[in-house]
C-alpha cells in the first residue's frame, strides 16, 4: 500500500495544500516581539489547530469503520497530507534553538513545552470532540454505538 502511486500523489496534493495553508499564515502572521524575544506564536497556534483537527479526523473516520476506501483517501489526502503539510514540528525545533542562540532561555523553554504539551491535549480534545460528534449521530438516527 506504502507505494502505491495514488495514496502517494494523494499524500502530495495534501502535503502541498497544507504547506501553503502553513506559509501563507506565517506570512500574515509574522512573530511577535514580546520581552526581547520573538515568539513564534502563530507557529504555535498552527501546531496546536492542526493537532485538534487531526484527533478529531482520525477518530471520526475511525468510528466509521475499517481504514479502506473512501476513508483511506480522507486520512491520507487530509490527515497525512493536508494536515502534515499545515503542521510543522521542525519549525518549532528551529524556532526553540533560535530562541536559545539569542540569549532567550525562559521563552524557547515555554514555547518548546507549550507546543508538545498543548499539542497533547489539543489531540485528546479532537478524540474527544470526534467520539462525542459520533455518538449525537447515532443517537439521532436511533443507533446502539
Amino acid at each position: 500500500m506504502h507505494l502505491n502511486w495514488r495514496y502517494l500523489a494523494l499524500v502530495f496534493l495534501g502535503g502541498t495544500v497544507g504547506t501553503a495553508l502553513r506559509e501563507a499564515l506565517g506570512l500574515l502572521l509574522p512573530p511577535i516581539d514580546l520581552a526581547g524575544a520573538r515568539l513564534p506564536l502563530t507557529t504555535l497556534g498552527i501546531n496546536l489547530l492542526g493537532a485538534l483537527l487531526l484527533g478529531l479526523l482520525l477518530e471520526a473516520l475511525v468510528r466509521r469503520g475499517h481504514d479502506a476506501g473512501g476513508r483511506r483517501t480522507a486520512r491520507l489526502l487530509l490527515g497525512t497530507g493536508l494536515l502534515g503539510g499545515f503542521t510543522t514540528y521542525s519549525a518549532l525545533a528551529t524556532d526553540t534553538a533560535l530562541l536559545l542562540h539569542g540569549g532567550a532561555i525562559a521563552p524557547a523553554i515555554a514555547y518548546a513545552l507549550a507546543t508538545v504539551l498543548l499539542g497533547g491535549l489539543a489531540t485528546w480534545l479532537g478524540i474527544v470532540l470526534g467520539a462525542a460528534l459520533h455518538r449525537r449521530g447515532e443517537s439521532s438516527r436511533g443507533g446502539n454505538g
